[in-house]
């Protein structure tokens, strides 16, 4: 007991030390803020000091843009505080607002969504579990910045990692997840990139799991807003932890990273980054009245400020968009007339619910149009495509789905057509 004591203190104060030695780092570089950590400090004769502000690039890019907007639709909030942002619907996928969302951007702490990702996709396949136990290396254990103060003597659990990764932002906690995943960092890195590739993210480039600072480690909001949706539709066990505001291991309670948690109750995840060349980010999901959206922010000179946008961002969302469900599956739209067939007729409709988000006024000026591909003389299959639906609003075609047979037919026998020819007569 006595030697285990000594070690979680060695660990703490070889902690405080590294992260000393890596100034001005940010989230994914300066140690948190916990009792612990001030009490040593202050038993040692030194302060804590503040970490040094971000300093993130000047704007740049184009002014923001709403691609779903309408003449009379209120434009996007200007946000001159994040150089680079996106507002999206998680549903639909659809882009409501964006400035410059492909600028490639240091994502700092954003990193670990993909190695949290990672990691429950290995659980889902089978090859870690959440309970089971996880060695902590010496690498991991020295790894500096963030973190959630794991040592040797220690061997937490996948799920008490996961908690350390997402709500302390643990560097320590990422490597010992790569090593417990992959084998080593290095081996995950490749895993993090092979990922990035299948869900098309192609403006980003890993080359660490935790996310300090590397100037070929790079992102877009786009793809952060891509691999947000992935996580949220494939592994939404992550929002229960994202939605947590402290996190308690080894005694050490630690704050969550994510300020906006502390403002805005709808708001469950997903996570928040910072060093001085990314600014500070933040990957923020609300649900309100069951419509799930997602607001990252990238380059904001203070978290304040950043979850001001964030705020802004989803509340223009909410206020001016909904979701619409335009065409129902199997709702007749049309019903075609083919006398060589049997039945004479046959109803036509969408495979599939098209559901579109729109500004909210966009119903009213809404026009649904179907084109045939007929005419129809051999036999048709219940699904089978026999048109095109439109969907266009002020003359502008938003969205085109297959049109299909809601019922079969099939060619008609000589006598059923010989007494249509004679009652036609």
């Amino acid at each position: 007991m006595i030697v285990s004591a000594r070690l979680s203190l060695l660990s703490l104060i070889a902690a405080g030390l590294l992260v000393g030695a890596t100034p001005g780092l940010g989230q994914a570089g300066a140690m948190p803020h916990h009792p612990i950590a001030h009490k040593i400090a202050k038993k040692s004769g030194h302060k804590p000091g503040k970490a040094a502000p971000a300093t993130p690039p000047a704007p740049v890019g184009p002014p923001p843009v709403a691609p779903l907007a309408f003449a009379n639709t209120p434009a996007p909030p200007e946000l001159p505080n994040s150089p680079s942002y996106i507002l999206i619907d998680d549903q639909t996928g659809a882009v409501i607002a964006e400035k410059s969302p492909n600028t490639p951007w240091p994502p700092a702490s954003l990193t670990k969504l993909m190695t949290a990702y990672l990691t429950y996709q290995a659980i889902a396949h089978g090859t870690i579990k959440l309970d089971q136990a996880v060695p902590v290396s010496v690498t991991a254990w020295h790894t500096g910045g963030s973190r959630m103060f794991i040592s040797p003597s220690m061997q937490p659990t996948v799920d008490q990692l996961l908690h350390g990764l997402i709500i302390d932002s643990g560097n320590d906690a990422a490597v010992a997840l790569a090593q417990a995943v992959a084998g080593n960092r290095s081996a995950f890195v490749g895993l993090m990139n092979h990922a990035a590739a299948q869900l098309h993210m192609t403006g980003t480039h890993y080359t660490n799991v935790d996310g300090l600072p590397d100037p070929d480690l790079h992102t877009t909001a786009t793809d952060l807003g891509i691999l947000s949706r992935a996580i949220i539709a494939k592994y939404p066990q992550f929002l229960k932890i994202s939605a947590e505001k402290h996190y308690t291991f080894d005694k050490i309670r630690q704050r969550s990273w994510n300020p906006v948690l502390f403002r805005d109750k709808t708001v469950d995840g997903l996570k928040t980054g910072r060093t001085k060349a990314a600014g500070h980010c933040i990957d923020a999901t609300a649900l309100r009245n069951g419509r799930r959206l997602i607001a990252i922010v990238l380059g904001g000179p203070s978290f304040k400020a950043s979850t001001n946008d964030i705020e802004a961002l989803l509340d223009y969302g909410y206020q001016f968009y909904a979701n619409q469900t335009i065409v129902n599956a199997g709702k007749i739209l049309t019903t075609v007339q083919a006398p060589t067939l049997e039945p004479a007729s046959f109803p036509v409709g969408a495979g599939k619910s098209l559901v579109m988000t729109l500004p909210v006024n966009a119903q009213s000026v809404l026009k649904t149009n179907v084109a045939l591909n007929g005419p129809f003389k051999g036999a048709i299959a219940q699904g089978a495509v026999v048109g095109t639906i439109t969907v266009s609003a002020n003359g502008k075609t938003i969205a085109t789905v297959p049109a299909v047979a809601l019922a079969a037919a099939k060619p008609a026998g000589f006598f059923t057509l010989l007494m249509r020819r004679l009652h036609h007569l």
